[in-house]
């Protein structure tokens, strides 16, 4: 390992060494992805071919690196943020766009785990981080698709009506305004038939997520960040109190850095700090779309425009865009094995909870990576002296994305006690790969069965 770093340092201090030299970077199927259709341009970027300094280097454009370039760069503090690939490439440009409060993990349970002091703050903070995406969104102007009337988490049977009770009351002693449906409430909210009851929860709501992702970068520019995109690190060094690090063409050189990367962390073979995703279980997402659908279908379809997801223990969820498209997803990955499987599942699926929808076909399909912590909560770590890193979002990424990008920009200028994360040591999953493997197989088990009958 020493001495492929150092290889891969000595490429990068050597200008004339050619792109194909450069350590490979992990390719993907290219896959019709709604957001890539329907979001406005990005702002013009471009990589970097010189060599710069700033205060801070972000590594990583999704919403946690541009929400801490928004932050510094109003604060007056100069940000750079590079960008392996083009902005919004990982989760943020894949996302479902639910933007919900909190984390996955029950209130009680993060209590239990954190510590009342600890988990309250984390509480309170990533309970009002929808009301943070809304407020950028509201004073930059962003074109995001954006409502806020709430989301709705399905119960499916018995355990799943228990499951929701309990969060309800678990919320609810900490003030939030949520409310535990009956069936029939939930059916007239969703459309969908077959669950037991929802969970509205008012404070939060859906975005297009990637056109969210650029609308930072955007707002980020305008006050002051810089931003490289096509412009992966493969190498740093520190000199003193400074970082150098090698990204593109060019040097940048910044007394602190951000690692922004979250599941997307390893896509450059040897780049630094790679190792915070040995913690991070990757669960794979896919989604379907379809083609807009009759007013008069879309009007019952889930019609405040709020979205969903369910308890199953194999997860599915559903929402409509702009054009009246319908958007489900669930666990799993498109790729030529699995990917027919899939899409007969959504087909399926979208019959049985809307059986009113009549013909529909779907125009795009794409699939996603959820970073997994073992149990279920963020993490914070320095990964080297001054660089920090948050991760593991466990499948709430816009909202503790934009939150955490806040907290890290004011970290880093001198609040430690911004993040409300205990810094802890990364620890490896040594059976990720295994676990990983184990959801994409059982979910495609599962979906070649259910709801066939």
């Amino acid at each position: 390992m020493k001495n492929f770093a150092a290889m891969v340092l000595s490429k990068a201090k050597n200008p004339s060494i050619t792109a194909k030299e450069w350590p490979a970077m992990a390719m993907e199927r290219p896959l019709p992805n709604l957001w890539h259709a329907t979001a406005p341009a990005a702002p013009e970027t471009g990589r970097l071919g010189g060599d710069i300094a700033a205060d801070v280097a972000i590594i990583g454009g999704g919403f946690t690196g541009l929400s801490a370039a928004l932050h510094l760069a109003e604060m007056g503090v100069k940000a750079v943020v590079i960008e392996a690939r083009m902005i919004g490439y990982g989760g943020s440009g894949r996302n479902v766009g639910l933007v919900n409060a909190g984390m996955w993990v029950k209130p009680d349970d993060l209590l239990a785990t954190l510590g009342a002091q600890a988990g309250g703050r984390l509480l309170n903070e990533l309970g009002h981080g929808p009301s943070l995406v809304y407020d950028l969104v509201e004073r930059h102007r962003i074109e995001c698709e954006a409502v806020r009337n709430g989301t709705l988490h399905m119960a499916v049977g018995p355990e799943g009506l228990k499951e929701i009770t309990e969060r309800e009351a678990q919320w609810r002693k900490l003030g939030a305004p949520v409310e535990a449906l009956p069936a029939e409430k939930a059916r007239m909210l969703s459309g969908a038939e077959g669950f037991t009851g929802a969970l509205l929860d008012r404070r939060a709501g859906t975005i297009q997520p990637l056109a969210y992702a650029r609308g930072l970068a955007r707002a980020a520019l305008k006050a002051g960040a810089q931003i490289f995109t096509e412009t992966p690190l493969v190498a740093a060094e520190r000199s003193g109190d400074v970082w150098k690090l090698w990204a593109g063409r060019g040097t940048l050189t910044a007394r602190h850095v951000i690692v922004a990367t979250e599941a997307y962390g390893a896509l450059i073979d040897g780049a630094p700090w790679r190792t915070q995703t040995q913690e991070l279980t990757v669960l794979p997402y896919f989604q379907f779309a379809t083609n807009p659908l009759p007013h008069d279908v879309a009007g019952r379809i889930l019609p405040e425009r709020k979205g969903g997801w369910d308890t199953g223990l194999v997860m599915t969820s559903f929402r409509m865009d702009r054009q009246n498209r319908l958007i489900f997803g669930s666990i799993g990955r498109l790729d030529a094995m699995a990917a027919g499987t899939h899409r007969a599942f959504a087909a399926r699926s979208v019959r049985k909870l809307f059986p009113y929808i009549g013909d529909f076909r779907f125009e795009y399909w794409w699939d996603g990576r959820i970073g997994m912590t073992t149990n279920h909560l963020p993490v914070m770590h320095a990964l080297a002296p001054n660089v920090v890193s948050v991760s593991g979002y466990n499948g709430r990424g816009i909202a503790p994305g934009t939150v955490f990008g806040r907290a890290l920009a004011r970290h880093v200028t001198g609040d430690v006690s911004a993040i409300p994360l205990a810094e802890t040591p990364i620890t490896p999953d040594p059976w990720r790969n295994v676990k990983s493997a184990f959801y994409h197989a059982g979910a495609q088990a599962k979906h070649f069965i259910d709801r066939r009958f």
